[in-house]
This record gives structure tokens, sequence and C-alpha cells, in this order.
């Protein structure tokens, strides 16, 4: 079967307020994020023996295969894609009381674990992730991951939240002002309450 385009949980102009335009979520949903599933399905009517696995199971099946390293990048890239959408909100910003007092707790403040997270979306040489984690020690980290690779992938933990760091996520926003893109995801996109209930369902 087939893996499919995941609706966007909003309308494509509904994030213009907040900083990402119609456009941008047009192009980056419609197009960067259609072609990779695309391109995955493709890829994977040559292989039988991944037949009816989770995109998960693919994911894990192919990392670190030089002859499967297109599979590989693909069914990242749809993975973390739709766990982007769902990072985002028209109401980003709010932080819900469980998460904050977990993010105080593990980083010391909520603007801490802020400026940590900035600092591994803008310092993600290239293309790639930043991520807000929940570590194999009970803790919360925050990691980076270049192109089309995850926590889930490289064994960093469960994911939470994500930021995409490739350019065409933030260029029609901001250009090439990255730190600019990050700021405004962490105070006015991030759907904290998603990242809460990925902490309550781990």
């Amino acid at each position: 079967m087939a893996f499919e385009l995941p609706t966007l949980p909003y309308a494509p102009n509904a994030l213009a307020a907040r900083g990402m335009c119609q456009e941008t979520l047009e192009f980056h949903h419609g197009k960067h994020h259609q072609a990779y599933v695309n391109t995955l399905n493709t890829l994977l009517e040559g292989k039988p023996e991944l037949a009816g696995k989770s995109l998960e199971e693919i994911i894990l099946a192919a990392h670190g295969k030089a002859d499967l390293t297109g599979l590989f990048n693909n069914a990242g890239q749809h993975w973390n894609h739709s766990f982007f959408w769902n990072s985002l909100s028209t109401s980003g910003g709010a932080m819900p009381e469980k998460l904050g007092a977990k993010i105080a707790a593990d980083f010391g403040s909520v603007d801490t674990f802020k400026e940590e997270f900035r600092k591994a979306a803008v310092s993600q040489f290239g293309s790639g992730w930043a991520w807000l984690v929940l570590g194999k020690d009970g803790k919360l980290a925050i990691t980076k991951t270049p192109n089309g690779t995850n926590p889930l992938a490289e064994g960093q933990g469960t994911a939470l939240l994500t930021a995409d760091v490739w350019e065409h996520s933030y260029y029609l926003d901001f250009r090439n002002r990255r730190p600019d893109y990050i700021t405004n995801f962490l105070d006015k996109l991030a759907n904290y309450e998603f990242a809460e209930a990925q902490l309550n369902a781990a």
C-alpha cells in the first residue's frame, strides 16, 4: 500500500500571521513533501521485502546501508515532515504546564531551553533538523540531525518537537535569517501541546 501525503492540520494560510506564509506552506507541503512521498513509493516498488512495513520499520531497515541511501533519505524526510506539520500550531508558543515543568527541571528554565534549541538549530550546517527529545535516561535533551535522518534512526530518544532548518522552510519569510526564523518558531509557531502529548505517550 503506497504512502500518502498527510493533510495539513490547519489551512495553508492559517500560520501567516505567525510568521509562515501561505506560499511557504504550499511549496513546502505540496511540492517538497509530496516529492519525498512520490520518490519513496517509487523506490519501494523494487523492494518486495519491505512491502507492508511501517514507515518507521523502513527507516530502521534502511539506516546505514549504502545501497538503500535513497530509500532512507526519502522515508526519513516523509517521517520528519509529517512530524514537523504537527510541531506547528495556529496558537503556537503557549507552553502547557506539565511540559513547562519538565523543561524547567531538565534545562533550568524555559528560556534556557529556547536558547539551547536555538543554538542547535542555527549551528546545524547546511540542511537538517533541530529536535526536542525525551532521552533514554528519562530527561529531555536537544539534538540536531542532518538532511533526512532523525532521532528514531539515530537512537537519540523519543522525538517530541522539531524545527525544519532546510532553507525551503523559511527562505520566503525570513530570507537567509535562520536565527530569526528559529526565534519565531519557538515563540509563535511551536506546538508545545503536541510535544506534551508525545511526552505523555512515551
